[in-house]
């Protein structure tokens, strides 16, 4: 038997529908004075560049574009150009400044703006035969120039127009959500997958949830569409697990509020690896990283003189559940484990949240 003390309980069944068809609500008998009932664990189902007509050949708008932002640069930062001719592929490149060259006009950087997407074109930059830019991303999607239906193959490189892109700050493409970061074009992929202000995708894990948005949201959108979900109140509860012998993939959710936020509780049994039946269990704050890091959380299985602790700073949900149980971040253990302390097939975990 879990022994409960004083802890608030909380039973769960599954608190993320992996199918949109779920099994109707069971009531649940819990343990101590507050007991959340939760639906019954479900199994898994599963802006461009126009370039002017100048040139006389068919490559000769991608030079006359190329020139024209050279000729910018050059203008705004004194430094001096030599314009060449013949196709983009072997266009003059400028002598520049490996650094950004300080205040940049926004029109430069408005030249790389790619005309479905509206990011930008960062290098390598290739054109169509008219000189029209397009992002890579979106290009791999396109059949023809989204600017002037030609074709988009033979692939022309612009290596004019990537000299001039090593020279500007690029805007993150969170800007509109408030990151005011702007970075070489090199570092700006890396810096998004990791940029706060990133919108959030629904936490709960192998939902078919497609909701994203900012992190106020979550918690409302929690409340809002997965109402199944139970919150217990304090940092030291009880997360019970009920029918853990379920076959097939099953996950268990439930949130826990203390220290004026919200964490996500996290059980899965899934294979990992093939035949091999495994738990995973993992505390995500709804929060961001930095935010996490004044927290610590700790679980324990605890019963029959038997005792298995994990102890770790939680994950924020921009990191997600999928990452921790493939790096084995997490509390991990097997179905013969969970059979040592489990109790009618119902398994209790005790979960602690601190403050670092």
């Amino acid at each position: 038997m879990v022994q409960t003390d004083s802890r608030h309980v909380g039973s769960a069944g599954s608190g993320c529908e992996r199918q949109m068809t779920e099994p109707p609500l069971r009531p649940l008998v819990g343990l101590g004075p507050q007991l959340g009932a939760m639906s019954g664990p479900s199994s898994a189902g599963a802006g461009g560049l126009g370039a002017a007509k100048a040139g006389g050949g068919k490559h000769g708008a991608a030079s006359a574009a190329a020139a024209a932002a050279a000729a910018a640069v050059a203008a705004g930062a004194g430094v001096g150009s030599v314009a060449g001719s013949g196709s983009a592929a072997s266009s003059s490149v400028l002598s520049l400044p490996a650094a950004g060259l300080p205040g940049q006009p926004t029109e430069l950087t408005a030249l790389f703006e790619c005309p479905v997407c509206f990011d930008y074109v960062l290098p390598p930059i290739l054109q169509c035969q008219s000189g029209h830019l397009v992002c890579n991303p979106c290009r791999q999607k396109l059949s023809c120039c989204p600017t002037c239906r030609g074709p988009l193959s033979p692939s022309i490189r612009n290596l004019a127009m990537e000299k001039v892109a090593s020279t500007l700050p690029f805007p993150c493409k969170y800007s509109s959500a408030g990151c005011l970061l702007s970075l070489h074009h090199s570092e700006k992929p890396d810096h998004e997958e990791v940029c706060e202000f990133r919108p959030y995708t629904c936490p709960c894990p192998g939902a078919t949830c497609k909701w994203h948005g900012s992190l106020e949201a979550v918690m409302p959108h929690l409340m809002h569409a997965h109402k199944s979900i139970t919150t217990l109140q304090g940092e030291d509860i009880v997360f019970l697990a009920t029918d853990i012998n379920l076959p097939g993939a099953v996950d268990w959710v439930m949130m826990q509020s203390c220290f004026s936020h919200h964490f996500m509780l996290v059980l899965e049994k899934q294979e990992k690896y093939e035949g091999h039946q495994q738990f995973f269990a993992v505390v995500l704050l709804i929060g961001t990283r930095k935010q996490a890091e004044n927290f610590a959380y700790r679980l324990e299985l605890n019963g029959n003189r038997r005792r298995l602790t994990w102890e770790a700073t939680p994950r924020s949900i921009h990191d997600g559940v999928a990452a921790a149980i493939m790096n084995s971040d997490c509390l991990v253990f097997d179905t013969s484990i969970a059979h040592l302390f489990a109790d009618s097939g119902n398994l209790g975990i005790n979960v602690t949240i601190s403050m670092c």
